[in-house]
């Protein structure tokens, strides 16, 4: 499995803002990213363009 999230920012992003952060909660969250990151990637195919831009999100 690919990771698409970096471990340590996520921690470090909850830790500043006074949460802890469960190691389900990263799984959950790189599948999210990864779900996120396909519609864009449609969204573009589907303007027949290969850059995925801002507005594809």
């Amino acid at each position: 499995m690919v990771q698409h999230i970096v471990q340590k920012a996520y921690h470090d992003l909850a830790k500043k803002k006074g949460f802890h952060v469960g190691s389900d909660s990263i799984k959950a969250l790189d599948k999210a990213v990864e779900k996120l990151i396909t519609a864009a990637m449609s969204r573009t195919k589907a303007n027949r363009r290969k850059t995925i831009k801002a507005r594809d999100f």
